[in-house]
């Protein structure tokens, strides 16, 4: 069974209506490789579903982790909760910088949870393993001259400046 028919399975097993905009959220949750947040879940999904509320997109992502089938990864420095389908165990490594979340496929997980049961008598029901620091990509960013950097953002937001012309108060 792929993660979309589990996800999907789970909402029915509640007795939760398939809605269109139930499915949707489901299958963005099931197909991306991030760690969305509510807000980017509903900011994505709202042009093709007008009619959807952030009070859906919560209350569904609140049953799906209920049910076990997501995990609520928390912030990655950025004050928001991120969501993650992937219940097998894996780590999480999320970048303080720019907030993106990826998972990280480790053998040792699974022998780490083995040996917290072992040793501590818990019935494990999950586990969550969340990295914090600093992706290549920003590290690479944090390495640039600060002017470069500046330059850089000013080019990204329409502002560059280019040496033959007057420079504008900003």
């Amino acid at each position: 069974m792929d993660r979309t028919e589990k996800l999907v399975q789970a909402l029915r097993e509640a007795g939760l209506r398939l809605t269109p905009q139930r499915l949707a959220i489901v299958r963005l949750l099931a197909t991306t490789d991030r760690h969305p947040t509510a807000q980017m879940i509903y900011e994505q999904l709202r042009p093709d579903y007008p009619s959807l509320s952030l009070a859906t997109v919560y209350n569904t992502l609140e049953t799906l982790v209920d049910l076990g089938v997501v995990n609520v990864l928390g912030s990655a420095g950025d004050d928001a909760v991120h969501y993650d389908a992937d219940t097998d165990p894996h780590v999480n490594l999320a970048c303080i910088s720019c907030h993106r979340v990826i998972d990280l496929p480790s053998q040792y997980v699974h022998a780490l949870e083995q040996e917290v049961a072992t040793t501590s008598g818990y019935r494990l029901l999950g586990a969550r393993v969340v990295y914090y620091g600093l992706c290549p990509d920003c590290q690479r960013e944090a390495r640039r001259p600060s002017g470069r950097r500046r330059q850089r953002r000013r080019r990204r937001r329409g502002h560059e400046h280019h040496p033959s012309q007057p420079r504008s108060e900003e």
